[in-house]
């Protein structure tokens, strides 16, 4: 798949949803440039400061941490998608987690001098950036909330049905990780739901 910034234009102008703010997005789009990520090479190390606020173009990126010396999947970041180790990226501090590409990636990206012009002097990426912090704050508790309440079998099924284009994209180690099931029981899960 061939990058394309009108898919980066699309998505803010539906995250930002307000077109009385569409003159805003050729200046946006313009603070964007594009970056390639080869699969298994880092867009984040854990420990370095994160230089980029993207969005996933084509490919898949895999939020980590380490665990006892586990590597544990926190986050999966796919095409169509805004990341960032955002701690990282906004307070300039070392990452505490790694962002790897689970597949060569092309990402749009912006720095952080143009990402904060952008969050002070464009009211269309100020509205952009508030939406889409809340949407994910939304992700993150329901998230959350499933960890806590759902088995492992409930989770799998909620997967199942909400992204089951995952099962194709993403080895099946890194989704049971992101589930908070263990490899070995994901597959017994997996053999009894069809």
């Amino acid at each position: 798949m061939t990058a394309n910034k009108d898919r980066l234009e699309h998505y803010i102008q539906t995250i930002i949803n307000d077109e009385s703010l569409e003159s805003t997005l050729p200046e946006i789009c313009n603070a964007f440039s594009l970056i390639e990520v080869k699969k298994n090479d880092f867009f984040v190390r854990e420990g370095t400061v994160c230089k980029y606020f993207c969005y996933v173009d084509s490919g898949i990126l895999q939020h980590s941490i380490t665990v006892l010396g586990e590597n544990k999947t926190t986050y999966l970041a796919l095409r169509q998608s805004f990341t960032s180790a955002l701690n990282s990226f906004k307070n300039k501090q070392p990452s505490r987690k790694n962002i790897k590409a689970l597949s060569d990636c092309s990402l749009w990206v912006v720095n952080f001098e143009a990402f904060h012009n952008l969050l002070e002097n464009n009211i269309g990426f100020n509205t952009f950036y508030y939406n889409l912090i809340e949407n994910q704050i939304f992700l993150i508790d329901d998230y959350r909330i499933d960890l806590l309440t759902l088995s492992p079998e409930a989770r799998y099924k909620k997967l199942l049905n909400n992204e089951p284009h995952l099962l194709q994209e993403v080895p099946l180690h890194y989704l049971a990780s992101f589930l908070g099931i263990s490899s070995r029981h994901m597959t017994r899960i997996r053999k009894n739901i069809k």
